[in-house]
């Protein structure tokens, strides 16, 4: 046990951190495990791979994840503000690359191989877009002569234009929504409101319009009789199977017949293997994090701390509310993971960095950690 009068930097971290959130992100990435044995086998199989392939990997990724999340976490604000720069910069190139150099998988590229290792920028350009965008809309909040907010923009602009290129448009939904939430936190006027909800209209419209596969499914979505839906219809009636208990561990079937169902279908694995009352588990604990992080980010006075701390949020929740949505039919197939049960290691060291950051955001800091560095006092 770690004494409150212990000084060292662990000991100062652990009676700072929210140690409960700290848990429930910890048995979210052991129910990522247990859901990879039940899920990836049959998976593996099919591509001929040893059986335990995914199983294995995941628990690999899960260790430097772990670290990751508690080594970011022990940094102070203005730290994480720069280790986001330097990510968000690293990022940004990378997934510029991608449509040049990654590989076509199911019409995108998104993949880039390094050293043998396949990487999804887009996963850690996400949480460092949301720093850089709470300290731009911090600054405009604190100082309104700067053009932070146009700044803010023409980022968001650059992103989004990236992204649309591998084309990844659930990715670049989920970013424009943080944005809009954070700029709506902000002060944003009324007439923004309307501006960004036509932008967002047309913006789907020319999608709709212009690329085949996100026409397809959203007219599967409205209309199931006008396209093969066989793997949401399996999705969602895995939920029936299951039951309140589920079939048990290792006796579900949809994972045979789902070619995603170690990533995006894992919840709908979940639910017949071990019921809704296990999903409805899952469900309490993202809510969890989500409400006590809002919570916890409404108390700091400082503009940054708050928009960046409810951003990484947002972000969160928004991705697991979508994924789970995908999964119950109540939205059309948008390719997301379920943050730390999915398989996949750029998916889980991503958001391990992104609660790491949103840790370290949440602590108890010392008023001179929270103040921007030209409000700290250097005594001679």
């Amino acid at each position: 046990m770690v004494s409150r009068t212990e000084r060292t930097p662990f000991g100062e971290w652990w009676w700072t951190v929210d140690r409960l959130s700290l848990a429930a992100c910890g048995a979210l990435m052991l129910t990522g495990i247990v859901m990879s044995l039940a899920a990836s086998p049959p998976v593996a199989a099919r591509l001929g791979l040893d059986p335990f392939h995914f199983v294995n990997r995941q628990i690999f990724f899960t260790i430097p994840a772990a670290f990751v999340m508690i080594g970011v976490s022990l940094l102070t604000p203005r730290y994480v503000r720069r280790l986001a720069l330097a990510v968000f910069i690293i990022s940004l190139i990378m997934v510029a690359l991608t449509p040049h150099f990654a590989a076509e998988i199911k019409g995108a590229r998104r993949w880039l191989v390094i050293l043998g290792v396949s990487i999804q920028p887009s996963e850690f350009l996400k949480p460092s877009f949301v720093i850089i965008i709470a300290w731009l809309f911090g600054e405009s909040s604190r100082r309104p002569e700067m053009p932070s907010t146009l700044f803010a923009f023409l980022l968001l602009m650059v992103v989004i234009t990236l992204l649309v290129m591998q084309p990844d448009f659930g990715q670049t939904m989920l970013i424009a929504l943080v944005w809009s939430a954070l700029f709506f936190m902000a002060g944003m006027r009324v007439i923004w409101v309307f501006g960004l909800a036509a932008a967002g209209t047309a913006g789907l419209l020319v999608a709709y319009s212009t690329v085949p596969h996100v026409a397809a499914r959203i007219k599967r979505f409205m209309d199931p009789a006008s396209g093969d839906t066989f793997n949401i219809d399996i999705a969602t009636e895995s939920f029936l199977r299951g039951g309140w208990f589920g079939r048990g561990p290792g006796e579900g079937t949809v994972k045979r017949m789902l070619p995603e169902s170690h990533t995006d279908f894992v919840f709908a694995v979940t639910a017949e293997e071990f019921g809704v009352i296990f999903c409805l588990v899952l469900v309490s604990l993202f809510s969890f994090i989500v409400i006590r992080s809002l919570l916890r980010a409404m108390r700091h006075e400082e503009p940054f701390l708050r928009f960046a701390a409810a951003g990484l949020t947002i972000l969160f929740g928004l991705q697991s509310a979508i994924n789970m949505a995908v999964n119950l039919h109540l939205m059309p197939a948008k390719g997301m993971t379920l943050p730390f049960v999915s398989y996949g290691g750029s998916s889980l060291i991503a958001m391990a960095y992104g609660m790491g950051m949103l840790l370290a955001l949440t602590r108890e800091q010392p008023k001179a950690a929270m103040l921007p560095p030209h409000f700290v006092l250097v005594e001679s």
